[in-house]
């Protein structure tokens, strides 16, 4: 059994990019935690607004499997305002607790800095020293983040990693509809007909009807 983490900047990012990834770690027996990492800037987003995206999340993972669902309430969209030390001890602190062997974080070079910051973070807490558990790191692509990012071979999200989600992405497509404050109508990337193109494109890249594409960081093999 594996010990998964997916992060995510905002409720709804480690759908939209792992879904149906998440879906079938669940259910070869994984045990599959998320982590989100910020709460919302009280100065933009009310009490009640944050507990109700919240409450989507854990609706949408419990659909998925997950075996725990964790918050912490650092400000968005403002990380670029806190420390890179102080989000990746944060990060830290849940990989060591549960012993993570696997970890998935948003693209390094989508458009918001949250996703930056929360990828650098992970990517340090995750760093092969000090007994730190995590062999394989992933980054996942966030429709309305990822592809509108500077086109630069830098910045550009380039998939090393395709995840066959033909039997998931009914599940994922359900886990997204809890989030109804998100989900937006077509041709909006949050809608429910472009996570099923983006699927379908990734899927015919590597001869499957359906896919979620990722770009291999590091794997660490003994």
């Amino acid at each position: 059994m594996s010990r998964i983490l997916f992060v995510a900047p905002h409720p709804d990012d480690e759908i939209l990019g792992c879904g149906g990834t998440i879906w079938k770690h669940a259910r070869s027996g994984d045990q599959v935690h998320v982590l989100i990492a910020t709460r919302g800037d009280k100065k933009i987003y009310s009490d009640e607004r944050v507990k109700n995206v919240r409450q989507e999340a854990l609706k949408a993972h419990q659909l998925l499997g997950v075996a725990e669902t964790r918050f912490l309430d650092f400000p968005a969209p403002n990380l670029d305002t806190v420390s890179l030390a102080e989000l990746a001890s944060a990060i830290k602190g849940v990989i060591t607790e549960l012993k993570i062997d696997t970890i998935y974080l948003p693209h390094h070079g989508d458009i918001h800095h949250d996703h930056t910051a929360v990828f650098n973070a992970g990517l340090v807490a995750s760093r092969p020293a000090n007994g730190v558990s995590v062999h394989a790191i992933y980054a996942y692509e966030t429709l309305s983040e990822t592809e509108w990012a500077i086109p630069s071979g830098s910045e550009a999200f380039i998939p090393t990693r395709f995840v066959n989600i033909g039997d998931a992405l009914e599940h994922k497509l359900d886990a997204m509809k809890c989030f109804k404050s998100q989900l937006r109508e077509f041709p909006n990337p949050r809608s429910l007909e472009t996570i099923e193109s983006l699927a379908k494109y990734r899927g015919s890249t590597m001869g499957f009807h359906m896919a979620e594409a990722f770009m291999v960081i590091r794997i660490l093999e003994e």
